[in-house]
């Protein structure tokens, strides 16, 4: 197996991730000192991929340790719109709820078509921890007597062109512009007796980090105000101590005059 792994050069970064995988099995017990001196050893004089695979294939990666090295040096994902738009086929094209329901949400891939058909039920489509396949994507609903709804993350284009008789397609979220790099996901089919809507929603993750930094900056203005406050007190009382403190001069000078 080893043979076949591509020979890129190593980093010095690569070989400590693998060091610490070797120092967290040696504190579980899964190593002797013997065996992780050695295999230490041949961690720091590895120069491949190739050649850093082996020391820890036989090691199991826990919640502590760090994880193996990624032989392919595939990039990894870092919440960027870039990182999100992955190619191929899609995890899911199409959904169907005949009175019934369906969803896609989570982490999947919105392939550059989508087909969606909703009869006597509903469907949801939650667009905002997916990856897509292009960066446009379509998705196409077809609602009768039944609703999709489609929610995407702030930053994406959303066009809207379906058609509704005794229906409609919610136009509310189309002509926002989109971020740079971001997909746009344009909205198509036919709605009679149904409807298609179009939301646009932060993640829970991101609503749970907004309010924890709204919370932070209130608490950071009390804490500017209790220390501003704390200032204007501090100066009236040395204001006051000077004020007490020169009028004790000027009794001193009074009193040796007097006596002079």
């Amino acid at each position: 197996m080893t043979e076949e792994l591509p020979e890129l050069r190593a980093s010095d970064a690569d070989r400590e991730r693998v060091s610490e995988v070797l120092r967290e099995a040696l504190a579980e017990g899964r190593l002797d000192m013997e065996e992780f001196e050695e295999r230490l050893d041949a961690t720091y004089k590895a120069r491949t991929y190739g050649e850093l695979a082996p020391i820890t294939r036989d090691l199991p990666v826990g919640q502590v340790a760090a994880p193996k090295v990624d032989m392919l040096k595939r990039p990894e994902p870092d919440g960027s719109w870039a990182s999100r738009i992955v190619g191929g086929e899609g995890s899911s094209t199409w959904a169907v709820a005949v009175m019934s329901g369906f969803q896609r949400k989570g982490r999947w891939t919105v392939p550059r078509r989508f087909n969606c058909f909703a009869f006597w039920g509903g469907g949801e489509l939650d667009l905002r921890e997916a990856n897509f396949a292009d960066g446009e994507v379509e998705i196409n609903c077809v609602a009768i007597m039944g609703g999709v709804q489609v929610i995407v993350p702030p930053g994406v284009e959303v066009v809207v062109r379906g058609i509704g008789i005794m229906g409609g397609f919610d136009h509310r979220e189309q002509g926002v512009p989109g971020e740079p790099g971001a997909p746009r996901v344009v909205v198509t089919g036919f709605a009679f007796w149904g409807g298609v809507g179009v939301e646009r929603k932060v993640t829970r993750a991101e609503r749970q980090r907004l309010r924890e930094e709204r919370r932070q900056q209130r608490l950071d203005r009390r804490e500017a105000v209790r220390e501003l406050r704390e200032s204007v007190r501090d100066d009236v009382h040395d204001a006051h101590r000077r004020m007490i403190g020169g009028h004790h001069d000027r009794m001193r000078d009074r009193r040796r005059r007097g006596e002079d």
